[in-house]
């Protein structure tokens, strides 16, 4: 028996185990007694993350479209093929009529070397990837007040705090060790309040649970700001050392009465009243969010309350508070950290900047890069569905299921000249491509993943991959070889690591020989530097925390007579993100087999539905048929579905309308109609 110590390959936990090995093949794992965050503790997904490794369904070799078919080919067609194909399309439209589409399941390395062959190779800041679809939102909303868009505290703080705000996460079920954590939070006495219209096993257990309508976060903050101004909540000691722009925030919502705030969003005002003074009134306040924040054609106003909230109560910069936005999957901050972005190099260093630009430029050795932002990855989607954007290179991403809107991204992929997928297994994107590269997993390579609370841990190689399969960032340096530029010669991960550090500031520090056993957090500018567990100790990075004034905006899709319900989408317990991974996993798959819907039991009576019925569910841009699940974890009029099934795709149904300023989709809310499946 082998043991390799690693990293977990779903949610941004960063929870650590070995993988048991033997003749070269996994047969099992074993969580790390000591890792900080996950504790010798695993989810059911983390015990079970062997056993899709060794899938029949693995790619073992690059596939090229031959006559309609994707048919073998060797490296050697498939990788001069794609770098002779991108060269036309370019020729042809312009060197901005390619995007390239990183992966939060690749590793660092892997993330900087696709953003620098994007840009040094290919010359174009089309470069983007899935935190479009998450935490974009976050990212801006978050570097417009506090200067930085990470989450602010450790995962640790969590046993400090005094009171705990949980708005728009599922977390036991998308984080769960993060949700277990808090459970024992609240056993030991801290206060729990949970913001979200579904019954989520958190709500359980919380001293308050807010089931406020889809989209009306901004009103339920801007009441409970309200509250706390009022009745001489806030830390006015906090707000003048250490903030800017509070008379403009505090005359915005002088409105916001809980009145008002009941109105907009279905709670009653005493509700408002009570969460205001129950956070307001803890020494050590966190709060606590997640995609049902940040999804919406608002996201960005959403994390911009919340970051009010925090510093109008003081809670940040300390131990047990801040500001603290959950990744959803593995490596989702680092790819944001390394650059995987339009507008930004790695460490959120802007391109607009001419001696930023330059610095790459030198030590990349090319002349010059692009300087205009490239496409963000959800309006790319876009420009090919409109035959603007004309090649796609997507690693490691399956947008078939996890974009909004299937057939608009159908529309889109179907409209390219080319389209190259660099993937472990066929998904349904991949099944579209004219060039197919097989890649290496988690488990077959070495690297790094930075988690959620911004700690960079290294991954280790335990087997080796199927076939011909090669590591990401194997392939992507042969692909800048072949395209004439040879600055990606690098003997192994740890090389391009110290590139990383060289030119990423708040990665300054970070090297292979100092990360054993569990990693470092950033910012860690210098080799001697022990790493930043919480952020804005002193100052926020921006120097003073800005308030933003938010005005209440509706979903840009509301119910009406024709489609009388709102639809909300979510991950399961039991499925992680498109499902290509949990569901080759027998156990994962027994116990989640098929796509569900969630109705409560009032709108199953008036429409004449019972559990485990068939249904049909239409949208204004498609319809799908799944299985009724009856239930009072959501509200009357309210539905909810996981996205993890092709079978029974949610994203079918859901509405591609985009934040203006981060660019994500609104997710959470779209209009629907359902009736009983002939």
């Amino acid at each position: 028996m082998k043991r390799t110590l690693t990293v977990c390959p779903y949610c941004g936990t960063g929870c650590m185990f070995y993988l048991v090995s033997y003749n070269g093949r996994l047969v099992g794992v074993e969580p790390s007694s000591t890792h900080p965050v996950s504790r010798g503790g695993l989810c059911v997904k983390g015990w079970n993350a062997f056993a899709f490794v060794h899938h029949p369904d693995r790619l073992t070799t690059p596939l090229v479209r031959r006559d309609g078919m994707l048919q073998a080919a060797s490296w050697d067609e498939a990788l001069d093929l794609v770098v002779d194909r991108l060269r036309a399309v370019q020729k042809k439209h312009g060197a901005d009529a390619v995007m390239f589409a990183s992966s939060a399941k690749a590793t660092n390395e892997e993330n900087y070397l696709l953003m620098k062959l994007a840009r040094a190779v290919f010359g174009t800041n089309n470069i983007d990837h899935c935190a479009r679809l998450c935490h974009s939102s976050t990212v801006t909303g978050l570097a417009e007040t506090f200067g930085s868009g990470a989450m602010t505290n450790s995962i640790s703080c969590i046993d400090q705090a005094d009171v705990i705000l949980v708005i728009g996460s599922n977390t036991t079920e998308q984080h769960p060790l993060i949700g277990s954590r808090i459970l024992n939070a609240v056993r030991s006495g801290t206060k729990l309040i949970v913001a979200d219209n579904r019954r989520i096993r958190l709500a359980r257990q919380a001293e308050l649970h807010l089931r406020h309508k889809n989209g009306s976060d901004v009103a339920l903050l801007n009441g409970i700001m309200h509250v706390i101004i009022a009745e001489g909540l806030a830390d006015r000691e906090f707000i003048a050392a250490r903030t800017e722009n509070y008379a403009a925030l505090a005359e915005s919502v002088a409105d916001w009465t809980p009145e008002r705030g009941a109105a907009a969003t279905g709670l009653e005002a005493a509700e408002i009243v009570a969460a205001a003074r129950l956070f307001a009134g803890g020494e050590r306040g966190m709060i606590v969010y997640s995609m049902g924040i940040t999804q919406h054609s608002h996201g960005v106003d959403n994390v911009r309350c919340i970051a009010a909230l925090a510093m109008l109560t003081g809670n940040v910069g300390r131990p047990g508070t801040g500001v603290n936005p959950l990744r959803g999957q593995n490596n989702v901050q680092g790819g944001c950290d390394m650059g995987a972005l339009p507008d930004l190099y790695s460490g959120y260093q802007k391109l607009s900047g001419p001696l930023l630009r330059d610095k790459f430029a030198r030590a990349w050795g090319v002349k010059r890069l692009p300087s205009e932002p490239g496409l963000p990855l959800t309006r790319a989607m876009d420009a090919a569905s409109a035959g603007h954007l004309q090649a796609m290179f997507i690693m490691g991403e399956n947008p078939m299921l996890s974009d909004p809107d299937q057939g608009h991204a159908r529309k889109a992929l179907q409209n390219l000249e080319l389209l190259v997928v660099q993937d472990i297994f066929l998904t349904e994107t991949a099944a579209l491509a004219d060039i197919v590269l097989p890649a290496a997993c988690y488990a077959e390579k070495e690297g790094t993943f930075t988690n959620t609370e911004r700690r960079v841990q290294r991954l280790r190689k335990g087997v080796e991959p199927p076939g011909e399969a090669r590591a990401d960032w194997e392939i992507i340096s042969d692909l800048a070889e072949r395209a004439g530029y040879h600055g990606m010669r690098y003997s192994g991960p740890a090389a391009i690591m110290d590139e990383i550090a060289e030119l990423t500031p708040i990665y300054g520090g970070i090297a292979y020989d100092r990360l054993d056993p569990y990693g470092l957090q950033w910012p860690c500018p210098d080799r001697s530097h022990p790493g930043t567990p919480i952020l804005h100790l002193d100052c926020f990075t921006r120097g003073l925390g800005r308030f933003t004034t938010v005005s209440h905006r509706l979903p840009a899709e509301l119910p009406d007579e024709e489609y009388p319900y709102v639809l909300t989408t979510g991950r399961s317990y039991f499925h992680w993100h498109t499902g290509s991974m949990t569901r080759r996993t027998h156990l994962l798959d027994r116990e989640e087999p098929r796509s569900f819907i969630e109705l409560h039991p009032d709108d199953a009576a008036r429409l004449g539905l019972r559990d485990r019925d068939e249904l049909i569910v239409s949208s204004r841009r498609g319809e799908l048929r799944t299985e009724a699940r009856v239930t009072e974890m959501v509200i009357p009029g309210v539905l909810f579905m996981p996205f993890h099934f092709a079978e029974g795709a949610a994203n079918v149904l859901t509405n591609n309308v985009l934040d203006p300023e981060s660019s994500i989709p609104e997710f959470k809310v779209c209009a629907v109609r359902l009736w009983r499946a002939p």
